[in-house]
């Protein structure tokens, strides 16, 4: 009986340490400022032709480029979006048009106030998507960038500020509102970060083509680095 004991436990052990060996190590928890498809808002403000005449800390192509990848990341992960310019008819002129192709049922909200936070239509639609983040993307950043973020913020939202899918009428213009937009709180992130980010595993297929196309589109050297992968090797992230 004893050595029946012993020899029992010899293998209740091994098999504890083959599973011990063979096991995944846990995963840790995302960080909780993190995005995700489901807890945040995105407002586009103002990417408009007047506009974007005057910025100058971006070039126009890189403007209309970035901002392009940010909404088709948002639309493929069904993250709840906002449109909205300022005087469109009379002194702006039309959302840019390959915005509106990614969003074609929506008609942005057309403001008077350069504030987007102080037009209640919309922030009616930021209460009504009840998410506690909320990201934003403008032209100019100095005015219509830095009004709602420093609002939202002081209404207690988490606030991200997507710097290369916005612009100002100087570097200096848009540099010195980023930080103050920082110094408020508000976090800063690129377009092509925002999309992987809300991707973050390779192997989350559902959204995995969509992601891989908005890159060999409008992510520069990385999209072509995929291309090249991809056509010469097959080749495919995360294998």
């Amino acid at each position: 009986m004893f050595k029946l004991n012993k020899t029992l436990q010899s293998v209740i052990a091994g098999v504890s340490l083959f599973a011990a060996i063979s096991a995944p190590a846990l995963a840790g928890e995302p960080g909780k400022t993190m995005l995700t498809p489901t807890n945040h808002t995105l407002i586009l403000i103002d990417h408009q032709p007047q506009m974007a005449f005057a910025t100058r800390s971006h070039t126009v192509e890189e403007v209309r480029n970035n901002v392009t990848g940010l909404a088709k990341a948002a639309k493929a992960f069904e993250v709840p979006t906002i449109l909205t310019t300022v005087a469109a008819k009379s002194f702006s002129g039309p959302i840019f048009p390959e915005l509106q192709k990614v969003f074609p049922e929506q008609t942005p909200i057309d403001r008077t106030t350069m504030n987007t936070w102080e037009d209640k239509r919309v922030t009616d639609l930021v209460k009504k998507f009840k998410k506690n983040k909320i990201v934003i993307s403008a032209l100019w950043t100095e005015v219509c960038g830095v009004g709602p973020v420093l609002s939202a913020i002081d209404e207690g939202y988490e606030v991200y500020f997507v710097t290369d899918a916005s612009g100002g009428v100087s570097k200096e213009a848009h540099d010195m509102a980023v930080q103050r937009m920082i110094q408020a709180g508000a976090r800063p992130v690129t377009w092509l970060q925002y999309m992987l980010e809300l991707q973050r595993d390779w192997a989350r297929t559902a959204s995995y083509e969509a992601v891989t196309d908005i890159a060999k589109e409008h992510a520069g050297g990385y999209g072509l680095g995929l291309i090249y992968a991809t056509e010469m090797f097959h080749a495919k992230e995360g294998q």
